[in-house]
């Protein structure tokens, strides 16, 4: 199932001990583990499998998820409580349709309604003894534009299944992961199944903006009925699969980048604009944003870091991957100075590298002046701030205030970084202010443990079967590997070039204190995707959708039999 790339570490017939030291190092990355299928379940899943390949089933699996489409579950950024914003009831048109389509689902499992709409399903193990395994997706989407919805192939909520593609917002995010989770869990105890270890599903309603209202909650009400530390495994939407040169690499994101939006304020006497100053507070503001692009954060390339794992599986794995660049990945294992060479070859390799390995700085505000006559008296900039998994908050704030001071003291201005003064206490000019500019602030998120944790190996081979197993038609590659990915805060990065770049926000980020093993992996290729979500003709390729299923229910019977697991 795996093989590796190792041509041109050695020219000689007769390798020298240097090749057979590089060899050696080569042959200890990326380990893989064997894909894990149900053993004591071994003939349900047999039965699953026929089924799931029936035309019967495909069609009624297509239509569970068109027919959750057609109900415009959308999020929007200005949400109200929802005791208080009408706009929120269509979920209760949601609740209504999953439970008339999963009958046995509502009868067997206790659901709870959170926050009203978002919903926490628990389904009862027979071993109390055993961490229950949490499953989590979203109900919400983001809304349509009306300016583009003429550009649709099909109407943005028709949930229209055309033979090969299910049509609509939500059909890839993320409705096919409750769907999916719902149409395993429906079909499971259809053949009589009752787990050992208990199984929760946790929904959300706001995922879209970051999870306020539904995810929130959902953390607080888990860590209160179950307590910190209490779940085995979290696996939620994010990373997927893709086929880099005939090898499928599936990423799942065990890493997720932190989170910051910094405004600056420039407050300046206003006058009239026929006795101006030196600089207006737009030209100060102006020399602000210029000293940040012209100090932009550098990325770091660590061999303790996801990004670099990923290169190595890369490298390994990867048949198209450059022969001097799988060299230097494993020449840079033990030296510091070919890890430094590599370093500056990752620019031009991958376009992703300083997204995925460092901070980002993106300028994507700015706003100032209200009359062509009147100086400026308040204008303001706003950044947006991706944080390395090796950097924190206030290692990023304490960056951003030490560049913006010196163009402030420039022009006579004093500074409020954060809520603290820096500088002289002096009478100014005017005031720069730097703050947080939504109270977005996210920390890096806690990186899961990969090789030799059991909950890693027991996902790596549960996604290594439903591969190797798959019911596709296609022309789907037979060998596959599993790398650790990283999510870049709305980002999750499939490691090969920026068009696999996927817009996602998780809401793990409030289950945090539940359990060490997070997993953003929802089993969906790249290719399964019409146009990607959040934009025009989001479609997902029914067989996509139908192996998302097959995984759901692999995970679930991996997990009640597993010893990987507390």
């Amino acid at each position: 199932m795996f093989s590796h790339c190792w041509p041109s570490i050695t020219t000689s017939v007769h390798p020298t001990h240097e090749s057979q030291r590089l060899l050696a190092i080569a042959d200890e990355l990326c380990p893989q583990v064997s894909a894990i299928a149900p053993s004591s379940h071994a003939p349900l899943i047999d039965t699953l499998d026929e089924i799931y390949g029936t035309k019967e089933f495909k069609l009624k699996a297509y239509e569970s998820l068109g027919g959750a489409v057609r109900i415009p579950t959308v999020c929007y950024d200005d949400l109200g409580a929802p005791e208080e914003d009408s706009r929120w009831k269509v979920f209760d048109d949601f609740h209504t349709y999953l439970e008339q389509r999963f009958p046995k689902v509502h009868v067997t499992l206790q659901r709870t309604k959170v926050a009203t709409y978002a919903l926490v399903y628990h389904w009862q193990g027979t071993d109390t003894s055993l961490k229950p395994l949490l499953l989590a997706a979203h109900m919400d989407v983001v809304p349509t534009n009306a300016a583009t919805e003429a550009d649709w192939i099909n109407p943005p909520f028709s949930g229209y299944y055309d033979g090969e593609w299910i049509w609509g917002r939500g059909s890839c995010d993320d409705k096919p992961g409750v769907i999916g989770i719902m149409t395993a869990i429906e079909a499971l105890l259809e053949q009589g199944f009752k787990p050992t270890r208990t199984v929760i599903l946790a929904y959300g309603i706001d995922e879209e903006r970051g999870g306020p209202t539904g995810a929130a909650a959902i953390g607080k009400y888990l860590v209160n009925t179950y307590g910190k530390d209490s779940i085995s495994m979290i696996v939620d939407e994010g990373g997927g699969y893709s086929d880099l040169s005939g090898t499928v690499f599936a990423t799942p994101a065990v890493a997720e980048k932190g989170y910051l939006d910094v405004r600056v304020d420039v407050l300046t006497p206003g006058g009239h604009s026929s006795r101006p100053p030196k600089h207006t507070g737009i030209g100060i503001l102006a020399s602000v944003v210029t000293e940040l692009e012209a100090n932009p954060h550098v990325p770091k390339l660590a061999r303790d870091r996801t990004y670099y794992q990923g290169l190595q599986c890369r490298a390994k794995y990867d048949a198209g991957f450059p022969s001097d660049m799988r060299k230097l990945v494993i020449e840079s294992q033990t030296s510091d100075e070919k890890l430094h060479e590599l370093e500056t070859k990752l620019d031009d390799f991958d376009p992703a590298y300083s997204a995925s390995a460092g901070t980002t700085q993106a300028i994507d505000i700015i706003y100032g002046g209200v009359k062509v006559n009147a100086l400026p008296e308040a204008v303001y900039a706003i950044a947006n701030h991706r944080i390395a998994d090796h950097s924190s908050v206030s290692e990023l704030q304490d960056r951003f205030a030490s560049i913006v001071a010196p163009v402030a003291a420039k022009h006579n201005m004093s500074v409020d970084a954060f809520g603290k003064p820096i500088g002289s206490e002096a009478p100014t000019w005017g005031l720069v202010k730097v703050s947080d500019a939504f109270a977005s602030a996210l920390e890096p998120a806690p990186v899961t443990p990969t090789t030799g944790s059991g909950p890693y190996e027991l996902l790596s081979g549960t996604v290594l079967s439903t591969l190797k197993t798959n019911l596709r038609t296609d022309d789907f590659p037979e060998s596959s590997v599993v790398s650790p990915g990283l999510s870049l805060g709305r980002v999750a990065l499939l490691m090969r070039t920026q068009k696999h770049l996927i817009m996602r926000f998780p809401d793990t980020r409030h289950y945090w204190s539940l359990t060490k093993h997070i997993f953003r992996y929802g089993h969906r290729g790249t290719t399964d995707g019409y146009n990607g979500a959040h934009t025009i003709n989001e479609a997902i390729k029914a067989e996509g959708f139908l192996e998302q299923i097959r995984f759901f229910t692999r995970l679930i019977l991996n997990a009640d039999e597993t010893d990987l697991l507390e």
